[in-house]
Formats: structure tokens, sequence, C-alpha cells
């Protein structure tokens, strides 16, 4: 008996314990309970890259949405500057206005009363002018007598 015929029994005797101990079995197992596994993640990970992408454009859609809304602020807000700028100048002019009408009225108030305090001592000048005059010519009883008349005659016209 020579080797082969040994080798030949050895293979066939590993075949048959093969057979026996159900080794491909467990082996076809072993592998159909990793491509499950494998197949379980492929479906879990696809699963999370569309919730992944689903939150993506929900965040994109917000963001575009925020900054629509911000434009809108923006634009709110320089119209209600220029509103507030424009109302702001005018209200200063206003100001302005009534402010120069009321100096004016105090200068025309103030060159009235000086009109009338430069005629005032114009008629206590001439008043005492006549009566210097009036004094030196007329003498007595006619003397005071046409010094009040003149007195209250000038009174009368200036005021």
């Amino acid at each position: 008996m020579d080797a082969t015929f040994w080798a030949l029994v050895g293979l066939i005797l590993f075949f048959v314990l093969i057979a026996y101990l159900k080794v491909p079995a467990k082996i076809t197992a072993a592998l159909d309970n990793r491509a499950d596994r494998i197949r379980r993640e492929l479906e879990e990970a696809r699963r999370l890259r569309e919730e992944a992408q689903a939150v993506l454009a929900e965040y994109q859609r917000k963001r575009k949405e925020a900054e629509a809304e911000a434009e809108t602020i923006l634009s709110t807000a320089k119209v209600e500057a220029e509103r507030m700028t424009t109302d702001a100048r005018a209200a200063l002019d206003e100001m302005i206005a009534r402010r120069t009408a009321t100096a004016e009225t105090k200068i025309a108030q103030a060159e009235a009363q000086a009109v009338a305090e430069v005629r005032a001592r114009a008629a206590e000048v001439a008043v005492a002018a006549a009566r210097v005059i009036l004094e030196d010519k007329v003498k007595g009883d006619v003397a005071g007598r046409l010094l009040d008349e003149g007195i209250a005659t000038v009174k009368a016209r200036l005021n």
C-alpha cells in the first residue's frame, strides 16, 4: 500500500468527518448570518442617510426663511429710519420756524416798546422845553393855565 492509497483514505475520512459534523452547513449559516447583518447595517445606513438628507433640507429651508425674514426686517427698518429722519427734519424745521416767529414777534414788541419809550421821552422833553420857554416868557396865572393846557394837549396827541 502506497502513500496515495492512504492519502485517499484520509481524504475520504476527512469528507465523512466534515459531513458528519455538518461543517459546511455551519459555514453557510455563519456566512448567511454575516450577510444578513451586513444587509441590516446597509439598510440602517441608508435610512440614516435619508434622515440626514431630510434634516439638511429642513435646515436649508429654515435658513432661507430666516434670511428672507431678516431681509424683510432690514428693509422695514430702513423705511422706518427714513420716515423717522423725515419726521425729525420736519419737526426741526417747524421748531425753527416757530422760534423764528417768536423771535420776530419779540423784536417787533421790543421795537414798538422802544418807539413808545422814545415818544414818551420826546414828549417829556418837549413838555420840559415848553415849560422852560413859557416860564421865561409868560408870568403869573396865565402862565400856569397855558402850561397845563399845553401839557395836556401834548400828552393827548402823543399817546
